[in-house]
């Protein structure tokens, strides 16, 4: 309850402090800030723009003196245990465990508040959870980096008195302690006399009400004669099931034990049993596929009772249908998600391994590109955490997008062999299949019953859609929620006869043409057999998907229950426009295979899709031409000329005889100079066929209203609303930067994981002395740890002691990395030009870039071609040493991102204002202590107002001002800047590469052809980046600024945005899943001599 009793504490403090005569009118943030040196008193908590009215004030709930015994015990710890360990507990008073018994995983308690009083309030209590917080604790107890110097920090008040009394370690807690040993899960009781006898060896029970009888009772039951011979034998199947089920429940009816005998035990039997590998003769990779089954043996039961108790409470699901999911490694978020990090690290560490060295021998899962991809994972753990239930379905590719390697300076793809040695987390499941056909005909039918005409799809291909399930564990709960995602295969596999014939390669042909569905991410559309593969790639996914919820749905169909009440338990959200061909294939099963009619499944539809727009870059926003849907898809290509005929007929009716409303409102784009055929546009289709649009930062939603859909806003007052992206900060900050979660997990304790607006209460110790010394140990440490991989994989030695300046995203002439490139060009000319002893006093600067550029992307590449020209000069002039050095790093990836992001001092966001939507990679930069350099684009803008404008670099045009100078492009004639003007000519002269590789790039650049405005915003960009050096210089005044900027980002946590898809688009409710083990603890009996009523509080609080 770190947070939860703060206030109470605070009054009676002033309360105290009143009877002792001394001043009690400030409140406690007042008293907090006075207590503190320098400059502090400048520092006025900013509450989110949000929250104005939530009446959430953090300054006011926790008690400072608190913080500071906490700060202080944390930098007095002065033991440097392994990553993850624990000190051993003392078996008996006084004496300490042997060093062969395994020890506990059960963290220290924090250094004013306990344990059970936590999980009772705010923090994980709330989400049922348990051990899961045992990691969060972990941090607080040597999880820092070893290199960090964490002694003298002193956050106590003026006169050094310790007026908060630490919570004491009583032998009682001892004994508790050795008696429960290294079980994570168990969680002490408030009676200390029930918690020292309940039964511990054995873990918790599993849930027993919520079992699923319906798939016990199968139709056939393996009797001959259908429904009348089931009937006939109802009564003793119903006490065949009742037994049935007791008996298969008593043979699992606990969860399994997460001690590390237990743990080590499971390892070594997956070795054996799993991957029938001798147990003596063990490899890293083996090692970690057996530590996966482990761990995912202890996902899929929480994973199971989950959709059991969703199940039994005929919960309102939301799914989310997205083509990425760039998931990242799963080993590290799922043993910290379940609570277990402490204990598989010491498990493998007495086998002789390092978890650390474990986890990266997983291959990163590449089932997506970038920001797209990575926000939807960043989604699924929120829904997961936030006890939403909730599906993520997308596609199993199985190469992935590609692997980027640097051959000379230039991208190479290569296949990404991701599924070499198989997916541990993933569960293949044969007995999830659904038939996905494309091509064929319609054929029209009366219906008997009703005597309309009905339409039929036959003929055609048909391709296997089979489902592969991976679990998505949330952190501090049992709630486990589930990713599906497709493969495709062959309906038949070979053609005996073809190979009987003679034709060996016809015999696979339909084999490898269904396969190639789910080969690769968004294969090239530049030619029309990579459009029709990415056609088939999106109808295949939603079909599948559809298909899968509709089954799912029917087959909880309750009395009085029919398809007309879908909407109110299923909401689809489509993360972009990829998925809106799920519009009319809902439409198409609800017509032809469930016989409604066409308002009522019109109904169904609308009410039932969200529909989220992630830019307004017309490339972006698909269009597929008619006579390719007509031949691939033609019942969807009738429904959909249905849909249009229709949603025409309420634009005439809205604006009579208005020509152009029809023309630009239509979703059938007719043909035109620029175009031959007619085209389908796809958002067009997303906004009529959705309840809700949202834009995914402030100014992006602005401009959908205004410049992309205007006229669909002025049809639908209030369809259009925005909800602001968000990242976890369990991937990263918990798990990338465990240096700077560490230094907030002791400081407030584990609840800021899942509740990121605690982290405020950190800004008065901004301008601290010792606060920020240990802040920056924490970002050197970081740092470090970058040039460590750097020098190991890339052979480039870069220095620590330096500004890091990072821009690592997808390549794109919008997100303008070429004017980053540009600017170290500049940086480099005005090194090589000064005299030695200038030179020294130029700020000395590591610049990082990393992304992957689309294949068929040309521009894309050759920025990446200059950006390794540069890096390659820079990096080998002696003029430099010290001062400049670039790297590029390839295939970047979530991992990747975890390394780079905790190490940067500032990152770019440079991007033509207007046409970032959002961005994420800025608030995981600030999130890790970092500043932006940006434009007033995307997040940027909200990250400002969060953080103050003065922790923010801002520069360039704004949003109205491009569109204004890009419509004088050609008629104005504005100056070149001059150091613009002579990188162009170092570049165009040879110095960094053939001229003519980047000749394009700077034809790009001529103000007649500038539509980035690279050109026009170059001055202030390079103003910008002075600013920041100067403010880098005063390092005092720089941690101050990224303190504050860090603490200032509960807005951009994803778990704001999901509640608010949750109550604005979806309309689902948090299903907590607690099993039997947590119903309500015994009632405390008082201990001997104890005052009645003396823990009151605390009972309370329970």
């Amino acid at each position: 309850m770190y947070f939860a009793d703060g206030k109470r504490r605070a009054e009676r403090r002033r309360a105290q402090r009143v009877l002792r005569g001394s001043d009690a009118s400030g409140d406690v943030g007042a008293t907090n800030v006075a207590s503190l040196s320098g400059d502090s008193l400048a520092f006025t908590p900013r509450l989110p723009s949000r929250d104005h009215d939530d009446g959430f004030h953090p300054e006011s709930l926790v008690d400072g003196d608190a913080l500071r015994d906490a700060a202080e015990s944390f930098a007095a710890n002065e033991a440097r245990r392994p990553y993850g360990a624990f000190p051993a507990p003392a078996t008996s008073l006084g004496n300490r465990r042997d060093e062969t018994e395994s020890p506990t995983t059960v963290p220290p308690m924090s250094p004013f508040d306990t344990m059970e009083e936590e999980l009772a309030h705010g923090g994980y209590g709330d989400h049922g959870g348990h051990a899961h917080i045992t990691h969060a604790l972990e941090l607080a107890s040597g999880e820092l980096t070893d290199g960090l110097n964490l002694r003298g920090l002193n956050l106590r008040g003026k006169n050094g008195d310790r007026r908060l009394p630490r919570s004491a370690t009583t032998p009682d807690d001892e004994t508790a302690r050795s008696a429960f040993g290294s079980q994570p899960w168990r969680l002490r009781d408030a009676d200390d006399d029930a918690f020292l006898t309940r039964d511990w060896d054995s873990p918790p029970e599993r849930q027993k009400d919520f079992i699923d009888e319906s798939e016990m009772d199968r139709d056939d039951y393996g009797l001959p004669g259908g429904g009348a011979r089931r009937l006939a034998v109802s009564g003793a199947r119903a006490s065949s099931i009742a037994n049935r089920k007791d008996k298969l429940w008593k043979l699992s009816s606990s969860y399994l034990s997460n001690d590390v005998p237990s743990i080590q035990k499971s390892l070594v039997q997956h070795v054996e049993y799993t991957l029938a590998r001798r147990r003596y003769k063990f490899d890293r990779g083996s090692f970690y596929q057996a530590t996966a089954h482990s761990v995912r043996d202890r996902l899929i039961e929480r994973w199971t009772d989950t959709q059991q108790f969703y199940a039994s409470r005929d919960c309102k699901r939301t799914y989310y249908l997205s083509l990425e999911f760039l998931v990242g490694r799963s080993m590290g978020n799922a043993v910290s998600n379940l609570g277990l990090r402490g204990a598989y690290a010491e498990a493998l560490r007495q086998l002789g391994y390092d978890l650390e060295d474990i986890m990266a021998q997983e291959k990163e899962p590449a089932l997506g590109n970038g920001g797209l991809g990575r926000l939807a994972s960043c989604f699924l753990d929120t829904l997961a955490t936030l006890n939403y239930p909730a599906w993520g379905y997308g596609l199993r590719y199985k190469y992935g997008m590609f692997e980027q390697r640097l051959l000379n300076g230039k991208q190479v793809e290569f296949p990404d062999y991701w599924l070499t040695h198989g997916n541990p987390w993933e569960v293949e499941r044969l007995d999830v299949k659904y038939l996905v056909r494309l091509y064929g005909h319609v054929t029209t039918y009366n219906d008997e019953t009703t005597e309309e005409t009905r339409f039929k799809w036959e003929g055609g291909e048909v391709v296997v859609a089979v489902a592969y399930d991976t679990p998505i564990p949330g952190h501090g709960t049992y709630n486990t929620n589930n990713m599906r995602l497709w493969s495709s295969k062959p309906s038949h596999e070979f053609d005996l006869a073809s190979f009987n014939a003679g034709d060996y390669y016809g015999a696979v042909e339909a084999k490898e043409r269904c396969e190639s569905i789910t080969s690769v991410l968004y294969p090239s559309d530049d030619n029309d057999n990579g459009k029709v593969l990415r056609l088939k790639q999106q109808f295949f996914f939603v079909s599948a998907t559809l298909q899968d919820v509709l089954r799912r749905y029917k087959k909880r169909l309750a009395p009085g229950r029919t398809l007309k009440q879908f909407p109110k338990k299923v909401a689809i959200q489509l993360n972009d426009t990829h998925p809106s061909v799920s519009i009319p294939e809902l439409m198409r099963l609800l017509l032809d295979e469930e016989f409604l009619s066409w308002e009522e499944a019109w109904e169904i539809c609308t009410e039932t899709f969200g529909y989220t727009n992630h830019t307004i870059l017309p490339e972006a926003l698909e269009k597929w031409p008619v006579p390719m849907l007509e031949e691939l898809l033609p019942r969807h290509m009738q429904i959909i000329f249905e849909i249009n005929h229709r949603f025409l007929s309420e634009v005439e009716a809205q604006w009579p005889g208005d020509v152009q409303k029809l023309k630009h409102m239509s979703i059938i784009e007719e043909p035109s100079d620029a175009q031959s055929q007619k085209m389908v546009r796809m958002a067009h289709l997303a906004v009529v066929g959705s309840h809700v649009v949202n834009g995914v930062a402030e100014i992006h939603t602005k401009l959908v209203k205004t410049r992309l859909f205007p006229d669909f806003d002025a049809m639908y007052p209030g369809k259009f609303l925005n909800v602001t992206n968000g990242v976890t900060p369990r991937r990263w900050i918990l798990q990338a930067n465990p240096a700077m979660s560490g230094i907030f997990t002791s400081v407030l304790g584990p609840g800021w994981v899942n509740d990121l607006r605690r982290l405020k209460t950190l800004g008065p110790f901004a301008t601290d002395p010792s606060f920020q010394r240990l802040w920056t140990e924490a970002k050197l440490a970081n740092k470090k740890r970058l040039a460590a991989w750097i020098a190991e994989n890339l052979s480039i030695d870069i220095m620590t002691d330096a500004i890091f300046d990072m821009q690592v995203k997808r390549i794109h002439e919008y997100k303008r990395q070429l004017m980053n490139v540009l600017s170290i060009v500049h940086r480099y000319a005005v090194i090589a030009s000064s005299s030695a002893l200038d030179r020294q006093r130029i700020a000395p600067r590591v610049c990082v870039l990393a992304g992957k550029a689309a294949p068929g992307y040309d521009v894309a590449k050759k920025i990446i071609q200059l950006a390794c020209g540069v890096a390659k000069v820079v990096n080998n002039d002696v003029r430099c040493a010290g001062r400049l050095q670039v790297v590029f790093i390839p295939n970047f990836n979530v991992s990747l991102a975890e390394l780079i992001i905790p190490a940067s001092d500032i990152s770019q966001h440079i991007s033509t204002a207007g046409m970032e939507a959002s961005g994420t990679g800025n608030m995981k930069f600030v999130m890790n202590g970092g500043l932006i350099v940006g434009t007033s684009d995307g997040a940027n803008i909200e990250i400002a107002r969060e953080v103050g404008e003065e922790n923010l670099f801002s520069f360039g045009a704004t949003a109205n001002e491009v569109a204004a100078l890009r419509a004088s492009m050609h008629t104005r004639a504005p100056t070149t800047d001059t150091r613009l003007a002579r990188v162009i000519r170092m570049i165009r002269s040879g110095v960094f590469g053939d001229p003519e590789d980047s000749a394009a790039l700077m034809d790009q650049l001529e103000p007649q052809r500038d539509y980035y405005l690279i050109g026009h915003d170059f001055p202030s960009y390079l103003e910008a980046l002075d600013r920041a050096d100067l403010a880098y210089a005063n390092r005092k005044g720089w941690a101050a600024k990224t303190i504050r900027a860090a603490s200032s980002m509960w807005a951009f946590s994803s778990d704001r945005t999901i509640k608010e898809y949750a109550e604005k688009v979806w309309g689902v409710e948090p299903s907590p899943f607690k099993p039997p083990h947590h119903a309500q603890p015994p009632a405390r009996r008082e201990r001997p001599g104890e005052k009645r009523g003396a823990r009151r509080g605390e009972d309370e609080r329970r």
